[in-house]
């Protein structure tokens, strides 16, 4: 009688609220994209391949690791921090890749907030292309429904940098904040229109995934298709991806993409959008994403938020200047990482985070390793 108690729980849990299912499914996992809906996203019919170096030897990397007063070797420590698969590429070779707890290069990783640096290359693409006129366009004039008196002065660029002051919670161990609402909940836009004002947009930097979100719809609505087929056309097979995608969606009913997370592939294909950036937009000959867009979202024109993010993009710096280096980053620790001036791109996805400042670990990887 309790099972039968227990699994009526979870029907209702399940079926009736974001809290419940909050509560069901916990904090998000490695195994996530089984769990929602998604739009399909087709793989390339002409894959890209990177080259897979005969000589790895050129790659720098620790040999063994002081870990806690114990040495452990840097495939011991990947390991034991819960990282699920790790390429660094170079020179567009892989000169290293590994996968752990069974995993290997067709296993499907979540990318989280990974997904944030895509949902901001299809605004730039989707600018080129004249079907949004400029980045300091009010979101309003795309997301029409929005009350124009609360949302009428944020402006794309401000969606972009994470300064629209919206009132957001992004507190992922709370079952009852914004962010569990929207991970786990059905309905998108009934939730953003139901969004307050914390203060006035570019005041200050604050980082919400509600602002990707709000890009991904401005995107559906400027181009009159669903964001997981704009991916497709526009990046995921021009850029010769080796696998088919997954893109969650909030319901079927509403069939929403969760802009702001959880596009789920492969960690070859993730390597491919870095390699995109390191390149300037430019793929083999064909310029898929505008110049000008790669250089705002890798680089600083002015001081803004302490230098640690642009368009979408972190940033690392030093004593309050920008370093070179640039990486998306999602919970659990997913990354794509870029370091223009030595041809590098560092993949890292993860079961957890660990206790690792992976970021700090690929520049110290980077700089260790020779010029072009």
């Amino acid at each position: 009688m309790r099972i039968i108690i227990t699994l009526l729980g979870l029907s209702l849990a399940l079926s009736s609220c974001h809290v419940g299912r909050f509560f069901v499914w916990n904090f998000a996992d490695h195994r996530d994209y089984k769990k929602f809906h998604a739009q399909n996203i087709q793989k390339s019919a002409a894959p890209f391949r990177f080259i897979e170096a005969q000589n790895t030897n050129s790659l720098r990397l620790p040999t063994e690791i002081n870990n806690k007063g114990k040495k452990i070797t840097f495939e011991e420590l990947l390991d034991k921090e819960g990282t699920l698969a790790f390429m660094v590429i170079r020179n567009d070779s892989v000169l290293y890749e590994k996968y752990f707890s069974g995993y290997n290069q067709e296993n499907i990783i979540p990318s989280f907030s990974v997904a944030k640096s895509f949902t901001s290359a299809l605004v730039g693409i989707a600018v080129a292309e004249g079907h949004i006129k400029s980045v300091q366009e009010p979101i309003t004039n795309y997301l029409t429904d929005l009350d124009k008196a609360k949302f009428g002065n944020i402006t794309i660029e401000h969606a972009l940098d994470m300064r629209t002051g919206i009132k957001y919670k992004e507190q992922y161990f709370n079952p009852f904040g914004d962010i569990a609402k929207y991970y786990y909940g059905r309905n998108l836009k009934k939730y953003i229109r139901k969004q307050g004002i914390r203060t006035e947009p570019d005041k200050d930097f604050e980082y919400i995934s509600l602002n990707t979100q709000l890009l991904g719809l401005i995107v559906e609505k400027a181009v009159g298709k669903p964001l997981g087929a704009y991916l497709q056309e526009k990046l995921w097979q021009p850029l010769g991806m080796e696998y088919d995608a997954t893109w969650s969606i909030d319901s079927k009913k509403h069939n929403t993409v969760k802009a702001f997370c959880c596009l789920n592939a492969r960690a070859r294909d993730f390597a491919k959008f870095g390699r995109l950036y390191l390149r300037k937009g430019d793929w083999e000959g064909k310029q898929l994403l505008p110049a000008d867009w790669v250089r705002k979202s890798t680089t600083f024109d002015k001081p803004k938020n302490g230098y640690v993010y642009t368009y979408q993009w972190w940033h690392l710096q030093d004593n309050n200047q920008p370093l070179e280096d640039y990486f998306a980053e999602g919970i659990l620790g997913q990354y794509i990482y870029v370091y223009p001036s030595k041809n590098m791109i560092i993949v890292r996805l993860g079961k957890r985070y660990g206790k690792i400042d992976w970021q700090r670990l690929f520049h110290e990887l980077a700089i260790k390793q020779p010029s072009r």
